[in-house]
């Protein structure tokens, strides 16, 4: 069954790769529902709720008007192939040694000097890795805990991991948020929302320095390691092994970015068509480069993967569907005060936060949000709501407890998700919500 399900999810990610293809958005949606159905039993609630809720939207698209469906399905396909491939990218760049040795080099140096490594560290892996960014650099972070124990240094580690991975929904490229967003408002330009969000994300993370324990004098000092079984002492963010695997790594989420923008803009794809492309472009290039050094890594697994394609694929289909339906409700301009906008647009970063600490995952309120709002949104003033929207999704990924990296912290230091998200980082999670909620408001009010 296992080997069903993985072969059902590189199907899936075969489709999507070869999209331009007719019949092949069918084929890619089927192999996801598939791929859910079979995997049922292992889900958790939340992906089991939004597949259903997607089969409700199926059943209203199938009596409303069938024509929705064929659209729900591209959108379902389309994005189901991005997170397939962005974790097939994870699972390739995990095996490489460069990782170990570039977490290993941001746990050193005095405090904030740490906090700020490991912070923009950690957001700099995950955007290749997303998830995998947290595995990598936190089981370091673990390690300093069971070998030194709990300590006001490994708290405010915790804390920058946590930030630094809650940042990337706002300003990696290749996110889920900044292509579900730009998917679902497609008069927004990926250029004109990341301008806004990047210097967003580094204001956020170094705002953090404000909301982080003192650390006494003993505990600043030189930072020793293991990493692969050999010891690697940092005092100034650099490890023994030197620039180089940050110089490779960095030259890597480059090609992959450029890749992105070319298929975009050069070649008008579309914005998850362009980074599954581009990510599998990464993944292609690593198991040539592996064949060359006569090496042959097997073949990773997709048969665990049924929840983030029961969330992104059910959500995506949704969000089609919702988009479809309002749209056909409206005949010509709506008739909406100018100042309901910005209202709005200061609104959805918080309902991003209140629905993920009730552990609504962010998909599900970005496919609403996207797909409700971005129907009837003045096209003019999409930028608004974008920018609402992934900023929103960047908090809640590091102030609630529910959110995934939170929960895997949790696993590899002990330090309970409620305390190292919600507790630790609340008055910052406030505060970047309320200058979200600011930024979003004027944006849209100034540009209307």
């Amino acid at each position: 069954m296992l080997l069903i399900r993985s072969a059902l999810a590189y199907l899936a990610l075969i489709a999507a790769i070869l999209a331009l293809l007719p019949s092949m958005a069918g084929l890619g949606a089927a192999a996801v529902s598939l791929a859910v159905i079979l995997g049922w039993r292992d889900m958790r609630l939340v992906p089991k709720v939004v597949f259903l809720v997607a089969g409700f939207a199926l059943a209203f698209a199938l009596g409303r008007d069938p024509g929705m469906i064929a659209a729900a399905a591209e959108n379902m396909s389309r994005l189901a192939g991005l997170v397939l491939a962005v974790m097939l990218l994870s699972s390739v760049l995990g095996r490489t040694s460069d990782l170990q040795k570039i977490s290993a080099s941001l746990f050193g140096g005095r405090p904030r000097v740490r906090y700020l490594s490991l912070a923009f560290g950690t957001a700099m892996v995950s955007i290749p890795l997303n998830f995998g960014s947290v595995a990598v650099v936190g089981s370091v972070v673990g390690e300093r805990i069971r070998s030194n124990g709990d300590s006001p240094s490994t708290r405010n580690a915790t804390r920058a991991v946590l930030r630094g991975f809650g940042v990337s929904p706002t300003f990696s490229p290749l996110s889920i948020s900044v292509v579900l967003t730009l998917t679902l408002l497609p008069g927004l330009g990926s250029l004109q929302l990341l301008m806004l969000t990047i210097p967003f994300s580094i204001v956020l993370l170094f705002s953090g320095l404000i909301w982080c324990e003192p650390e006494p004098e003993s505990e600043i000092e030189l930072v020793k390691v293991e990493v692969s079984g050999a010891s690697a002492t940092t005092s100034s963010g650099v490890s023994d092994a030197g620039l180089a695997p940050w110089f490779r790594f960095c030259a890597l989420i480059l090609a992959i970015c450029v890749g992105v923008f070319l298929l975009s803009h050069q070649f008008q794809l579309s914005y998850a068509y362009a980074v599954t492309l581009s990510c599998m472009g990464a993944v292609i290039g690593a198991r040539l480069l592996a064949w060359s050094r006569r090496t042959n890594p097997p073949l990773v697994s997709m048969a665990n993967v049924s929840n983030e394609l029961a969330i992104v694929g059910g959500s995506a289909f949704i969000g089609a569907v919702i988009s479809a339906a309002v749209l056909g409700q409206i005949s010509g301009d709506l008739n909406v005060p100018d100042w309901l906008w910005p209202v709005l647009a200061a609104a959805v970063p918080w309902v991003f936060f209140i629905a993920g600490l009730g552990g609504v995952n962010p998909i599900v309120i970005g496919t609403l949000a996207g797909g409700i709002l971005g129907a009837v949104w003045p096209e003019n003033v999409l930028v608004g709501l974008g920018f609402a929207m992934v900023t929103g999704w960047g908090i809640t990924a590091f102030g609630t407890p529910f959110a995934a990296n939170a929960l895997i912290m949790e696993r590899l230091t002990g330090y309970k998700a409620v305390d190292a998200s919600l507790r630790w980082s609340f008055s910052l999670a406030l505060s970047g919500l309320t200058v979200a909620s600011a930024l979003a408001a004027g944006l849209t009010l100034v540009l209307a």
